[in-house]
C-alpha cells in the first residue's frame, strides 16, 4: 500500500528536495568534455555533505542486485539507460555526449529522488530532441499526478507524448513512491491506460522518471548487477523529480525555489 505522508514529514521531505536541487545545479556545472565520472562522483558527495543530506543510494541493496549499489550517484551516458556506476571503469566526458544524472538523499529520515540528463559541448539534433521530449514528458506525467487520479494516467501522459514524438519509452523500469524508502509503492510505469492501476490521495509522494530512447523500448542488463543500456545502442535521457500529491495539484519537491 502507497504510504500517506504526514505534514511534518512534508516539510522534512521540500527542506531534502531544495536540498537536492542544488545540488544538481551544481553537478550540471561540472558536465564538460573531459571531466570523468569518478571526478563526479567525488564532487557529489562532498556537495551532499556540505547540503547535509545522506546519499541513500550508497549501500543500497534492492533485491535484483548481486551486491549493495557503490556509489552515490548513478550517471547513464549516451546509450546506457539509468543506473550506471561512477566508479568503476570511470569514463572522460568527450564533447556531443549526453549523460543522465540520478541520485537520491536522506535528510531527517525522509527521501527524495531526482535526474536529469545533460549535454556535453555541442550535442546532435537528434540528442536535443531527445533531451526535450523527454523533460517535456516528465511535465506531462506530473501534470496528471493530481489526487482521484491513478497511476496509468501519468504512464499514459508520458508514453502518447513520447510515442507522438517519434521517440519510445522504457517499459520494463518505472517509477516508483519514496518518502521513508527510496523505493516505495506504488510502482509508476511510464506507459499505461487512463484511469487504471493505483488510486492517487493527496500526501502520497511519487518519483515520476521517464525514460525515453531514440530507437527501440528494449534494453539489456549488465553483468554489474545494475547498468540498463539500450538493446539497439541508441541514445537513452532519464528526467526525474519527486512529487507530492495534494488538493491543489502536484506540488514538485525537488526543485530549488520550493
Amino acid at each position: 500500500m502507497a504510504r500517506i505522508t504526514t505534514e511534518e514529514e512534508r516539510t522534512i521531505l521540500r527542506e531534502a528536495g531544495r536540498r537536492a536541487a542544488r545540488i544538481m545545479e551544481e553537478l550540471a556545472r561540472e558536465v564538460r568534455p573531459g571531466v570523468t565520472t569518478d571526478a563526479l562522483e567525488e564532487k557529489a558527495r562532498a556537495l551532499m555533505r556540505r547540503e547535509g543530506v545522506a546519499p541513500a543510494l550508497l549501500g543500497y541493496h534492492p533485491e535484483f542486485a548481486p551486491r549493495p549499489y557503490p556509489a552515490a550517484l548513478c550517471v547513464a551516458v549516451n546509450e546506457v539507460v539509468v543506473h550506471g556506476i561512477p566508479t568503476e571503469e570511470p569514463y572522460t566526458l568527450r564533447e556531443g555526449d549526453i549523460i543522465g544524472i540520478d541520485f537520491a538523499v536522506s535528510f531527517r529520515g525522509m527521501v527524495v529522488d531526482m535526474a536529469r540528463t545533460f549535454g556535453v559541448g555541442a550535442i546532435s539534433p537528434k540528442a536535443r530532441h531527445l533531451l526535450a521530449v523527454t523533460r517535456r514528458a516528465l511535465r506531462k506525467g506530473i501534470a496528471a499526478a493530481r489526487a482521484g487520479a491513478y497511476t496509468g494516467d501519468i504512464g499514459n501522459a508520458i508514453a502518447s507524448y513520447v510515442r507522438a514524438e517519434g521517440l519510445s519509452v522504457v517499459e520494463v523500469l518505472a517509477g516508483h513512491g519514496v518518502g521513508r524508502a527510496v523505493h516505495e509503492p506504488p510502482e509508476i510505469p511510464n506507459f499505461g491506460v487512463p484511469g487504471q492501476g493505483t488510486l492517487l490521495t493527496e500526501g502520497m509522494v511519487l518519483a515520476i522518471e521517464p525514460m525515453v530512447n531514440t530507437g527501440s523500448k528494449e534494453v539489456v542488463f549488465s553483468r554489474d548487477g545494475y547498468t540498463v543500456r539500450t538493446r539497439d545502442g541508441s541514445l537513452s535521457a532519464h528526467f526525474e523529480d519527486t512529487v507530492l500529491v495534494t488538493a491543489e495539484g502536484p506540488e514538485v519537491l525537488t526543485r530549488a525555489d520550493t
